[in-house]
């Protein structure tokens, strides 16, 4: 039940919008552009401080986009996002 409700909310942070952010965030791969790598992140948090370190790392990157491909933990999380340019 963990499970489904962690993916529950990984898919409702991945569709969320921060327009604050420079590299954004998709759902799925965009056609013209290039995977350009992986990168992962931990947190302490939540799903969102998750998120954000993801999106900073990307940022780092020089990647205009992002998806996320894999969020999990329960007090710890660990998550994975690619990159695209």
């Amino acid at each position: 039940m963990k499970t489904i409700a962690m993916t529950i909310a990984a898919l409702t942070l991945a569709t969320a919008s921060f327009s604050t952010l420079a590299a954004t965030e998709v759902e799925s791969a965009p056609l013209t552009l290039h995977s350009a790598g992986i990168v992962s992140a931990s947190s302490n948090g939540d799903l969102s401080t998750l998120q954000s370190k993801l999106n900073a790392k990307a940022n780092a990157a020089g990647a205009t986009s992002y998806r996320i491909i894999g969020a999990s933990g329960e007090n710890h999380m660990y998550g994975t996002a690619e990159l695209y340019k």
